[in-house]
């Protein structure tokens, strides 16, 4: 999980998160955000192939955006507390988890499209054109 990315939502017209990290590994997916004391404004993380989370260990909520393979917005769970599940989110292949309340100030709602963008972690730009 080294490289950041931008998290636009392309149906809105905002950026939901400016620093998210991409879990790809079956370890990174695991552990999740389990070691970060807290989200910052504008961080989160993208696990790939989660259509469930669980917030055991957490310390604090997050909100949780689940997307369908195209990146649609197939279920939003907001302010979910430590040590609550989702289970199984109907047509959902990854998960978004930012922090509390970003989904509501950036109108994410089911239905809209998503899109990852890479950025240079120096300079928070695009390292190539979306």
């Amino acid at each position: 999980m080294s490289s950041f990315h931008r998290v636009e939502n392309v149906t809105r017209r905002t950026v939901v998160g400016e620093r998210v990290r991409v879990a790809r590994s079956t370890k990174d997916r695991t552990v999740g955000l389990l070691r970060t004391p807290r989200l910052e404004d504008g961080e989160g993380l993208w696990i790939e192939r989660s259509p469930s989370i669980h917030m055991f260990f957490m310390r604090y909520a997050i909100d949780a955006v689940f997307l369908a393979k195209d990146g649609r917005v197939v279920k939003v769970v907001s302010d979910l507390k430590p040590w609550r599940v989702v289970w199984w989110a109907r047509g959902a292949r990854d998960c978004l988890e930012l922090k509390a309340g970003r989904a509501a100030e950036t109108g994410t709602r089911v239905g809209d499209e998503l899109r990852m963008v890479e950025i240079d972690p120096h300079t928070s730009r695009p390292t190539a054109n979306p």
